[in-house]
């Protein structure tokens, strides 16, 4: 996959500040999640998000643009996936996918989970076993409508 340059120099600056996800959460507003997929160019910031997070790196106010243009979404190439974390959610769609369709649609009826209108969180779960990482994902339901 290749790294646009914004996300390089959006990634170094947070760096180098020594700043996390969550921090800028705090600063923001907004989820860490959503933050860094502002950083990868799949989500889009308004002007005052932009603003601050290129205040807050200390990078030029210049590059407002870059993060409120509405970016290409999908970053991966459309191939399997060779970064091991990337590829264990893979790995999961692919053994669990068509059960998660079944119980969903079992649920809901014949449609799809939103990722246009979707959350999703990450959280460390402390356990004595190893610690866990817990992924929640709400997406808001859409039927196929009928014509």
């Amino acid at each position: 996959m290749a790294i646009a340059k914004i996300t390089e120099t959006l990634l170094k600056a947070k760096k180098a500040k020594g700043i996390t996800f969550q921090e800028l959460e705090k600063i923001l507003g907004q989820d860490e999640v959503w933050i860094a997929s502002v950083f990868y160019r799949q989500a889009t910031a308004n002007e005052s998000e932009a603003k601050t997070i290129l205040e807050t790196l200390d990078l030029p106010l210049e590059l407002v643009e870059e993060l409120t243009i509405p970016p290409v979404k999908g970053s991966l190439d459309p191939v399997i996936p060779t970064d091991p974390l990337i590829y264990r959610f893979y790995e999961i769609m692919q053994v669990y996918g068509m059960p998660l369709k079944d119980v969903i649609q079992e649920k809901f009826g014949d449609g799809i989970m939103s990722a246009i209108d979707f959350t999703l969180d990450v959280e460390k779960i402390p356990d004595p076993k190893g610690d866990r990482v817990q992924v929640v994902m709400c997406g808001k339901f859409l039927p196929y409508k009928k014509w």
